[in-house]
């Protein structure tokens, strides 16, 4: 296994950590993945997750540890509203994307945002409608209704498996069988990332727990690396630490 950090160029969250700011009342609403989580108040999940093009510097990064190319076929667990599928099909025309979400939401919400990207770019109102519309409709084709420890496709199906603050959503069983689907639909062992949410310190364990809101497995990292281990797990691997 390998440490990676994948999001590297990805912009630093503003996290409001304080111990009884989440609620067990904000945890429930928060996994029903609906619009509460992903563009209702900060308490509750993002407080808003529109297309700001941060993902394509993610794509560079892909490109450059795997060579991804136009043959290449990439699976994203946990793909919310498409941004990264949508980013790798842009800039390398031709590769095979597939994305699955737990969230009809977020599938149906694919692409929010991008028109607002576009006019901040200078693309008039109507054409960056359009622009947003048409990049709806080339990425809904791809993108499935599933959860990670049950994916809907073949073994060996993917060049590149990505799943980002995703398995740890889950119980620790059924995390586990996310890890175990990610090796199975791969075609490579090593062309594989997963960051899951993890701390160092008792600070940090304390904080992660004040934070988290959808998480249900949280370990230490030496804990997440043996568990991944035994899992048979060799790809890439890096932690979100609050």
């Amino acid at each position: 296994m390998r440490k990676f950090n994948l999001l590297e160029s990805a912009p630093k969250p503003n996290r409001k950590v304080e111990e009884g700011w989440r609620t067990e009342e904000n945890r429930i609403i928060a996994k029903r993945y609906d619009r509460e989580f992903f563009d209702g108040d900060r308490v509750n999940g993002y407080g808003g997750y529109y297309y700001d093009g941060r993902w394509r510097a993610v794509v560079k990064k892909l490109i450059g540890e795997y060579g991804l190319n136009s043959n290449s076929s990439v699976l994203d667990i946990g793909c919310a509203k498409g941004f990264l599928l949508f980013d790798l099909q842009d800039m390398i025309p031709g590769i095979k994307i597939s994305g699955i979400d737990v969230s009809d939401y977020a599938i149906a919400k694919a692409m929010d945002g991008y028109a607002n990207y576009l006019i901040k770019q200078g693309v008039p109102l109507e054409q960056a409608k359009i622009r947003e519309q048409e990049a709806k409709d080339k990425i809904l084709p791809f993108m499935i209704k599933a959860s990670c420890d049950n994916l809907p496709y073949a073994e060996n199906s993917f060049d590149v498996v990505l799943n980002i603050n995703t398995a740890h959503n889950l119980p620790k069983d059924r995390c586990a069988k996310a890890i175990k689907e990610m090796i199975r639909v791969g075609k490579n062992p090593k062309h594989m990332f997963v960051q899951l949410d993890s701390y160092t310190t008792e600070e940090e364990k304390h904080r992660t727990e004040a934070w988290v809101i959808t998480a249900e497995t949280m370990m230490y990292t030496p804990e997440w690396i043996r568990f991944l281990e035994e899992l048979g797990y060799d790809g890439d691997y890096y932690w979100t630490i609050i």
